[in-house]
């Protein structure tokens, strides 16, 4: 079991469980959007008039895109040059606990558990980079830099988005009424293995080895469509890359055996299921649906272990897997995206 305090709040396996307890209790539902309106509003009677100004803004096209992976002290690639909300930095630890509780509300609790080893591997990088760094450099990373905010009025009925983030996390959570979005979301790890109370952690851990499996079970003739001809050495359709799409490529999942597509939904599923769960198995069928339409693509060794991008594209997803370090790429520091071409940000939630 996983102890440990953020900030004062303390997390038993993932899970936050001081003043404000983590808000995913029931079975699967379209959404549990009461209790995340319920744990919104107490997150901002939480927090004093001046901190509540930070934490809620309008929802609209210029809000809803100030996220980013890059650590604070670096201009996200949209121009902002500080996240949407409050930071941890700035709460007090039960502000802090009813901010988890929050997020906990829209997401699993194995999402929810993936996105705090992340952070906790941001603590990991601050503390190991901090000794060396020079007095003026503003770049900070570690769980005080991480945000919260609330983009609309949070409402059972309307329309409304969470973000919380910091470096090498965007969570973006689109609401509306009994269903809801994770697109654009954006995870990574740096480093990508630590140890935390004599455990290991690998917080995209079972995306990097799915993946590896996947391609390894593919056939001569399906890796060789799947393996691109060229190297990709970042994510392609990252933070700021809004609105645009690109050419499917790779092995195409109508190729693939039974075993290969349960395979391939088991993969695409480590991002999907960060979302609650009654949302997470809506858009998990509506993935299966379109599986024979779906390419997996492969750029790097095909040996676990060493660096290799890959590419999950279909109709109505898009996920992307990219160690970092250029041309001498690194298995311990990873960005990763997921995006719905067809409903990033709600947009088909909000044509309902």
């Amino acid at each position: 079991m996983t102890l440990l305090k953020i900030g004062g709040v303390l997390l038993v396996a993932g899970i936050a469980v001081s003043g404000a307890i983590h808000a995913q209790r029931g079975g699967p539902a379209a959404i549990p959007t009461v209790q995340a309106v319920d744990a919104a509003k107490a997150f901002l009677a939480a927090v004093d008039e001046r901190q509540r100004t930070k934490v809620m803004l309008p929802l609209n096209a210029d809000t809803r895109k100030v996220w980013s992976n890059l650590p604070t002290g670096i201009a996200m690639q949209v121009g902002a040059t500080e996240r949407n909300g409050l930071k941890f930095g700035d709460m007090t630890p039960a502000q802090q606990g009813a901010a988890l509780a929050l997020v906990g509300a829209t997401l699993s609790r194995a999402g929810y558990e993936k996105v705090m080893n992340i952070v906790n591997a941001d603590q990991t990088l601050e503390v190991s980079s901090a000794p060396s760094r020079p007095a003026g450099n503003k770049i900070r990373f570690g769980r005080a830099e991480y945000y919260v905010a609330i983009l609309g009025t949070p409402s059972a009925t309307g329309r409304w988005m969470v973000q919380f983030g910091g470096h090498h996390l965007a969570i973006n959570v689109i609401v509306s009424g009994q269903d809801s979005a994770l697109t654009p979301t954006h995870t990574g790890a740096q480093p990508a293995t630590y140890t935390l109370n004599g455990e290991t952690i690998r917080p995209l851990g079972r995306e990097n080895d799915k993946a590896f499996a996947l391609i390894t079970a593919l056939d001569a003739a399906q890796r060789k469509e799947a393996i691109l001809g060229y190297q990709v050495r970042n994510l392609v359709l990252g933070p700021g890359e809004d609105g645009k799409t690109i050419q499917p490529e790779g092995a195409r999942a109508s190729t693939f055996t039974a075993a290969q597509r349960e395979m391939l939904l088991d993969l695409v599923g480590e991002w999907v299921n960060i979302l609650n769960d009654g949302a997470a198995a809506v858009k998990m069928a509506e993935v299966r649906r379109n599986l024979g339409d779906t390419y997996f693509a492969w750029a790097g060794s095909t040996k676990n272990g060493e660096p290799a991008y890959f590419r999950v594209q279909g109709p109505t997803l898009l996920i992307e897997y990219a160690p970092q370090g250029g041309n001498n790429s690194s298995t311990d520091h990873i960005h990763t995206i997921y995006r719905d071409p067809t409903n990033d940000y709600g947009a088909k939630l909000a044509a309902r």
